[in-house]
């Protein structure tokens, strides 16, 4: 065999090993695309259907102990990942109601609503806030978790009218929650007009799509990739909203923007509502205040 063939040889072996590595490389690749995204944000960790701080144990369906890290935005805190009380301003304009899902759903006649400007939570209300009004004998007892970074749920309309009174706002109407999420453009849902996906917000958690056997909301916060650009949070998804809008039969109230029992995308959209009885108990249902504009730290 000459020198040549040799040569020849090694370089066809060198070749054909370079083709397998790239080979490897692509299906690498391919499993990763199709492999679906965290369910979790950074910082946060899937312990059965719930996304838990870095560091916690999940016990029963509560997140306990200590975490060494939580989502961006929240505090690490002894009992877990809690969101500390903020409010964002929301500039007023327009809420147009009108074609694509809005008119396809049937829900509302299309029209034009000159929303104002006003102030927001950037959370849902969570157990340790609602807590804090039960000790000041303002609010009265429901059952919590003894999760205190977990969204408030099972509480009535009257339950959630007086704490927001107790921390100097009120409920927002079903046309400020809809422009909190869906803002001067019209965004499908609160972060944008794609992309319902299980990180961007606490959805399909009882029978899926993105967990199964929930019983209870997430942590308020703990999906900061759904945020709306104004920086509000859950907006979709984790507990279905109280405000003050009533329906034709007045002694419905809308809630809105879905929750973590819902397992269809649609219920997230920012036009999603459902109509509930005033002195109702859901332990999907929960509730965020507003304020005027001018309100400005000192929340409770």
């Amino acid at each position: 065999m000459t020198q040549v063939d040799v040569r020849g040889r090694k370089f066809i072996a060198v070749g054909f090993f370079l083709g397998l590595v790239a080979f490897a490389l692509v299906i690498v690749a391919a499993l990763r695309r199709s492999a679906p995204p965290s369910r979790c944000a950074a910082g946060m960790v899937l312990l059965g259907p719930r996304c838990c701080g870095e560091g916690q144990r999940l016990e029963g369906q509560r997140c306990v102990g200590q975490p060494v890290k939580c989502a961006v935005g929240l505090d690490v805190t002894e009992a877990g990942c809690v969101a500390s009380a903020r409010i964002v301003p929301i500039g007023g304009g327009t809420l147009r109601i009108g074609a694509g899902d809005w008119e396809a759903q049937g829900q509302v006649v299309p029209q034009n609503i000159d929303v104002p400007s006003f102030a927001i939570d950037a959370y849902e209300v969570h157990e340790a806030r609602y807590a804090a009004c039960v000790a000041t004998t303002a609010c009265a007892k429901v059952e919590l978790s003894g999760e205190p970074g977990r969204a408030l749920a099972g509480v009535t309309l009257g339950d959630a009218r007086r704490f927001c009174a107790w921390v100097g706002g009120g409920l927002p109407s079903a046309e400020q929650l809809a422009f909190a999420a869906a803002g001067q453009v019209g965004r499908r849902y609160a972060w944008g007009d794609t992309g319902a996906v299980c990180r961007r917000a606490a959805w399909g958690l009882v029978r899926g799509p993105c967990a199964e056997g929930a019983s209870f909301p997430e942590v308020a916060g703990s999906h900061p990739d759904g945020a709306s650009p104004d920086g509000v949070h859950d907006l979709a998804g984790n507990v279905a909203e109280w405000t003050t809008t009533s329906g034709a039969d007045a002694a419905l109230v809308d809630v809105r923007g879905g929750s973590f029992t819902d397992g269809a995308a649609s219920a997230l959209r920012s036009w999603h509502r459902r109509q509930l009885a005033a002195e109702s108990r859901f332990p999907d249902v929960g509730f965020r205040c507003v304020y005027p504009l001018a309100t400005a730290g000192g929340l409770r």
